[in-house]
């Protein structure tokens, strides 16, 4: 049966039976609730240590405590957010999205708190480990210098020793284009520049679309 009888069938948006049928396992339908900022937030984890050590502590309580520490907020809210299950979390959240752009940035980048996040979610398991370090590896090359030829051939074997199969698909792309991507490890050029006037270049024709030649349009890019 097809996909889009099974939303027939299910009442359901197409999409989401396509979101369904391509997860290989439960794990992957599992969705972190996305929450706003809250003003409870910077008592979270004296909310946490209270209703650990106590966990029948009346929420009367916890908001005159709170309020003594500089809580600004109602009680109501603070119903809200230990409803919700905010105040028991170990840790906060984190979209994979934010943890992609953390491991990818430059280290001097982030912020201490960031950091420390980093560290530990890294830390969680030996996937996210090999992940962390083998990334970290292949940002040293992005310095252009002779040596990154090699350090590159020593890199994709690290990669593939890893369980890891999206990298093994990445390092199968590197060896496709090798000469390109040690051009680009180890020498200074780019083709940076020609591929911004090419970009500013089809920019300028999307908006003349329709409207004018080919004479305004040279006029446009080289007195531009």
């Amino acid at each position: 049966m097809g996909l889009l009888e099974c939303a027939r069938r299910l009442q359901l948006a197409l999409n989401t039976v396509k979101r369904y049928a391509r997860a290989d396992r439960p794990e992957r339908m599992l969705r972190v609730p996305r929450y706003r900022a809250s003003l409870v937030d910077p008592y979270r984890e004296h909310l946490r240590r209270r209703r650990a050590a106590d966990p029948a502590v009346p929420v009367q309580h916890l908001f005159e405590e709170i309020k003594a520490l500089g809580f600004t907020g109602c009680l109501d809210l603070l119903h809200k957010y230990i409803n919700q299950g905010r105040a028991g979390a170990d840790r906060s959240h984190v979209f994979p999205r934010r943890l992609a752009r953390m491991i990818l940035a430059r280290p001097d980048n982030l912020k201490a708190e960031h950091r420390g996040l980093l560290a530990r979610l890294t830390a969680a398991c030996p996937e996210m480990t090999q992940l962390a370090a083998v990334a970290e590896g292949f940002a040293e090359l992005l310095t252009p210098c002779e040596g990154n030829a090699d350090g590159l051939s020593r890199w994709i074997v690290k990669a593939r020793s890893a369980d890891l199969p999206h990298l093994h698909a990445f390092t199968r792309g590197l060896d496709r284009d090798r000469d390109a991507v040690i051009a680009a490890l180890t020498l200074p050029y780019s083709n940076g520049p020609t591929e911004g006037v090419n970009t500013k270049t089809k920019r300028i024709a999307r908006q003349m679309h329709g409207r004018a030649g080919f004479t305004l349009l040279r006029h446009r890019i080289l007195l531009g």
